[in-house]
Formats: structure tokens, sequence, C-alpha cells
């Protein structure tokens, strides 16, 4: 991470000089994990984004896009094609908020309406910070999984998760100063707890309450038999939850009169 940030601001100092614009716009698409409910579909969607950029363009090539998106994203093991998972039957929706400053570099020399190309391909890559938490729903009601501590932890894992957004996509100037892109990108995040699902079931009289205990153990909800025994794996234990945004986005660049040139 350190590393790319100092790449990135090297290159903000050899770029400065040259022609700057700015560009606002907002975006529009899906939401997807990768974690202890979803270990195989990398571009599975759970729940829908939106989000609002930013973005200084400092030359045809690289610019830095300060990013809000708001998203949910969500896992049930009563939908799994594995017997061991709808065995489990655990299920989690959590919203996430996530604020990124993102590197982005285009493949071809690129300004609307100033340029000689029309479109061309990009990716990015970038640090963060997004807000988490897990709920599920029991007994018809929606409970708020953190604070029940349903792996046996002696403190309550954090609410924000430090991410590594990175992507690609294509992006097309179809009239003026517009322009609409689509893209596929991953964050890498430093919790294990987007869907609060970790490690190993906990002894049940270690919880101090019967809710925690129920939703630490969902497996006999619908058979009457639990497999949830202490010390047996209840995550697949992975080190860390992943999530993706795939979508669209409409932008606005503030092309400058030194940009024809």
């Amino acid at each position: 991470m350190p590393k790319v940030i100092a790449a990135f601001f090297l290159l903000f100092i050899i770029t400065n000089v040259q022609a700057q614009t700015w560009e606002v716009g907002g975006a529009i698409g899906a939401a997807g994990y990768i974690g202890d409910l979803n270990v195989n579909n990398p571009v599975k969607p759970s729940g829908g984004a939106v989000g609002v950029f930013v973005k200084r363009n400092f030359n045809r090539y690289l610019s830095a896009k300060l990013n809000y998106t708001f998203s949910q994203i969500s896992g049930a093991d009563s939908t799994s094609s594995s017997q061991q998972f709808r065995d489990r039957n655990l299920s989690f929706t959590t919203p996430l908020k996530e604020l990124s400053l993102m590197a982005e570099f285009n493949f071809m020399s690129y300004i609307p309406d100033a340029g000689k190309n029309l479109y061309t391909p990009y990716i990015y890559v970038g640090g963060g910070l997004t807000s988490f938490a897990p709920r599920t729903t029991y007994k018809g009601d929606v409970y708020g999984l953190r604070q029940l501590n349903t792996e046996g932890q002696t403190n309550q894992y954090a609410k924000t998760a430090i991410v590594i957004p990175f992507g690609a996509g294509i992006k097309y100037n179809f009239s003026g100063k517009w322009t609409v892109a689509a893209d596929l990108g991953y964050r890498y995040t430093n919790t294990d707890y987007l869907d609060d699902v970790s490690g190993a079931y906990a002894p049940k009289g270690q919880f101090s309450s019967s809710l925690a205990r129920a939703l630490s153990d969902r497996s006999g909800e619908h058979t009457g038999v639990y497999i949830g025994e202490a010390g047996t794996q209840r995550g697949d234990a992975k080190p860390r939850d992943f999530y993706m945004f795939v979508g669209f986005t409409l932008s606005y660049t503030f092309v400058t009169q030194s940009c024809y040139y």
C-alpha cells in the first residue's frame, strides 16, 4: 500500500505541470462479495450500488478520483449448491459505505471533446475505508450481529475496514464533454467479518444471551440437528473478505481551453 501511494504522488508531481481538468459524475450498478458464504463465485452480485465521484485529470492518461459509494451485500447458505453450506444455514446482509481515493490510468490518450480518441480502456488502484454492519433475520426480526460476538470473541470486531480498490473498465465519449464508462472492480479488505463469519464455533455456555447462542449456530433451525460443536469449523478460514462493484458511470468533464492544443 505505501508503495502504491508513493508511486501515485510521483506521477502527480511529474504530470502536474500539464493541462488539468476536473470531472464529476455518478455511478450505478451491483455489488457482490467473496467470503465465507460465497467462496467460489467472484462475480456473483448480491445487492445494488450507487455512488458519486470527483476526479482530477492531470493529463490525457492519469487522474486521481475521490469516490463515495453506498451499496449492500448479502449471502445465505440456504441458496448454496453445497449441502455442507446448506447444513450450516448462516445468512447475513450488510450495508457498505465506502470512501476511497484512486489513481486511474487510461491506455489511450483521452480527453472528452478535445482528443482524437472517443474511447479508451483504463485501470485503477487506490486505498480507502468502508463501514459495515452485518445483520440477519431471525424469527421475522432483524438483528445486528457485531455486538453478539457470535464466534465467542472477547471484543467486537471493528465497524470499519481498510480497503484496496483495484479494477478495470472502458470509457466512451458519447457526446460533447460527457463520458459513459463500464467497469468491474474489487476491494481487498483487512477484515474477515463482513459476513460475521470467520473461524470456529464457540462453546454454547460461553454466550451471555440466548439470542447470541441461537445465532452462533443456526444449523438445526429446520432439522433440529445442530452441527456446531465447539472448536469445529464455522468459517472457511480465509484470511480476508473481498467485495466487488460492477456497473456504469456517467460523468461530465470541465475541459479547459489548453486541452484543445
